[in-house]
């Protein structure tokens, strides 16, 4: 089995452009994708990492969410819902792809092609150590936390 790793990828964030791996190597990431800005679930699931963000930092951490909405509507998110981390616009999906987290889906008896709601926690040197897919948002930030601490 070979390691996942941050792919090579210029992506544009909230932060402005990032090249992957090189802007995010020298500190532990959670990378959490979700399907949609100002959404209940996504909006929960943002602000449950933002009052952890401070414990995230203290343990070396950077957290950045990823989902297919463009920088403005990802700016009005944050300042929104005081999201104190950077969020980026996949809107090719490249990144999103990289982590097979595209996934058909269902809404009302519709099918769709949506991100499925997922977190990957990578190491300072980009390797994925753990991954969380078909995520409930419930205590989540809460695991990936508890899981930080004890991967460090």
């Amino acid at each position: 089995m070979t390691e996942r790793t941050l792919p090579r990828l210029d992506v544009e964030s909230t932060a402005g452009p990032l090249h992957l791996p090189h802007d995010l190597l020298g500190q532990w990431l959670v990378l959490y994708f979700y399907p949609k800005d100002n959404t209940p679930g996504c909006t929960t699931e943002g602000q449950d990492f933002a009052r952890l963000s401070p414990a995230f930092a203290a343990l070396g951490a950077r957290i950045i969410g990823v989902s297919r909405d463009g920088l403005k509507s990802h700016a009005g998110f944050r300042a929104k819902h005081g999201l104190p981390f950077d969020l980026i616009s996949d809107q090719n999906e490249a990144l999103c792809r990289a982590f097979d987290v595209i996934k058909p889906k269902k809404l009302y008896g519709k099918e769709y092609l949506g991100i499925d709601r997922s977190t990957f926690l990578i190491d300072p040197q980009g390797v994925v150590r753990l991954e969380w897919r078909g995520v409930k948002v419930a205590g989540h930030a809460e695991a990936v936390l508890a899981a930080l601490q004890a991967a460090r």
